[in-house]
């Protein structure tokens, strides 16, 4: 009975549609806890390693059906496709998604046969292995690893600056894993033994209480003069952000933002200029300047920047040096700032999508942080923070980082509250405060510790001011990246084979 498909793959969907509560705005992180423990669950007893995978698809089809949902308005609303062809893409993207959790549970059957080690070891670190993969593999989509659901007020969140997002993930998978070991004693009417009960017991006490100890630990210290800065938000739908005939409306919108600010740091989200920097009115540019002058403020503001004619980069610009410092974003979005396979696929861009500067240039792997008072800045645009590892070697640079986003392309959707979580997480895990200034939302002063210091509601035009203070040390997660993370993983995956085998011989 316990193996018969029945309901299992409509519970195997829904339980990970529910992992999207544990994430922002939701923050209810007991919701992706239990929902991986009942995929793992379902992986587990599974009937052999191909039901497993099955089994994890299904899981991960729900798991990120609901989490990236919000792709849609910007390919039906924003992009102009057609409403059907951009539910089977969604639909299409879970699915290629969804390989991820099928591969762990497939691994995880495999490898091991014994329903503890299966459940409390492999599962998990073939869980958190296949995020880590998912997290660079094809360019890389990290968005909604499990681990964001303990950013910043789970019992797990003290673990971000040792382990990074991927390593909370980790430790929520082993304990997601003891709870489905206890769900599949019960389902086979058996009792907690000794050792193994003891042990597990053990290991949850331990990695709930850690964190608490955790969090008394300062790994960065303050340094330097704090910034008083004000972030903007111009709150422009998408649908007029990018219209010539609006071109006038969005450019005094932010201008009379700047004349309203006050700080030593004055910040205009990505993009905020909808054109060329060097297409710009002239006296316009020589307002921005000379207003930020006279306010004795830095002035960085989002825009395209062009080069060599034909190269442009998605840019933030230090406008009020004279030098005009930029930093240009590196890490791109595949289909929305570049296109991949052009020869196979630039046709679904001329005749179905209407996406404004689709194929941008990178910028370069180390660019340096911006000079602002005392503080140094490390700048990275939108997507880019989802990429923990790779924003390290500027933060090692910098006393502070600054995200600039646009995304008015998700409005009315909860990727506004979760790349915020995101944020929380990079803050977090560096030991540095995050300024965030963003379009529509979610434009924020985020503390070292992950919680928001300000904030401002999203859609609303408004200017953030606060006095942020910068930041200088590395937490351990700094200096190792993800590589105590990976090895911590593999050994609690060579721990899961070791104990499976031994007990299988004491069996024979």
């Amino acid at each position: 009975m316990r193996r018969r498909l029945g309901t299992r793959p409509v519970v195997a969907v829904l339980a990970g549609a529910v992992a999207v509560f544990g994430f922002a705005p939701f923050y209810a992180w007991p919701a992706t806890l239990l929902s991986l423990a009942v995929g793992f669950f379902l992986m587990a007893t599974a009937s052999n390693g191909r039901a497993a995978a099955a089994t994890g698809w299904l899981y991960g089809f729900g798991y990120f059906c609901a989490s990236v949902h919000w792709l849609f308005i910007a390919l039906h609303r924003y992009g102009g496709m057609p409403a059907a062809l951009a539910g089977f893409c969604i639909a299409g993207f879970a699915a290629f998604l969804a390989l991820y959790p099928a591969l762990a549970g497939w691994l995880a059957h495999r490898s091991c046969r014994q329903p503890l080690w299966r459940l409390t070891l492999a599962l998990p670190a073939a869980w958190a292995l296949t995020e880590w993969l998912r997290g660079w593999l094809f360019t890389g989509f990290p968005w909604a690893a499990a681990g964001y659901s303990q950013i910043p007020d789970g019992p797990l969140a003290g673990y971000a600056p040792l382990l990074g997002i991927y390593g909370v993930g980790l430790l929520l998978a082993v304990l997601a894993g003891v709870l489905a070991w206890l769900a599949d004693l019960v389902w086979r009417e058996r009792a907690v033994s000794g050792r193994p009960g003891l042990a597990l017991g053990a290991t949850v006490l331990l990695l709930l209480a850690s964190p608490r100890l955790l969090g008394e630990i300062s790994w960065t210290t303050p340094v330097g003069r704090p910034l008083r800065v004000a972030l903007l938000q111009g709150a422009i739908p998408q649908d007029m952000k990018w219209s010539a005939e609006l071109l006038r409306f969005n450019l005094v919108t932010y201008l009379d933002q700047v004349r309203a600010a006050q700080g030593d740091l004055l910040v205009l989200p990505e993009t905020a200029l909808p054109i060329f920097l060097q297409e710009l009115p002239p006296d316009y540019l020589a307002e921005l300047v000379d207003l930020s002058r006279r306010k004795g403020a830095a002035l960085i503001v989002g825009a395209p920047r062009q080069e060599e004619g034909i190269r442009y980069y998605n840019s933030a610009v230090l406008l009020s040096d004279p030098d005009r410092p930029s930093y240009d974003k590196a890490h791109l979005v595949p289909f929305g700032e570049y296109i991949p396979l052009r020869g196979l696929i630039g046709w679904v861009y001329n005749g179905l999508l209407n996406i404004p500067l689709a194929d941008f240039t990178a910028g370069g792997p180390s660019q340096m942080p911006f000079h602002v008072g005392e503080q140094r800045i490390a700048a990275n645009i939108c997507y880019e923070d989802v990429f923990g590892a790779e924003l390290l070697p500027g933060a090692r640079q910098a006393t502070m980082l600054l995200n600039l986003s646009n995304l008015a392309w998700y409005d009315h959707s909860v990727a506004l509250a979760q790349h915020g979580q995101i944020a929380q997480a990079r803050a977090l895990e560096t030991g540095r405060s995050m300024l965030r200034a963003t379009n529509t939302g979610t434009t924020a002063v985020i503390g070292p510790d992950g919680r928001y210091r300000a904030r401002l509601p999203e859609r609303v035009q408004a200017v953030l001011s606060a006095t942020v203070q910068g930041y200088r040390g590395e937490t351990p997660y700094m200096g190792w990246g993800n590589q105590p993370f990976v090895w911590l993983a593999c050994g609690i995956w060579v721990l899961a084979l070791w104990g499976g085998r031994r007990k299988a011989q004491m069996e024979k």
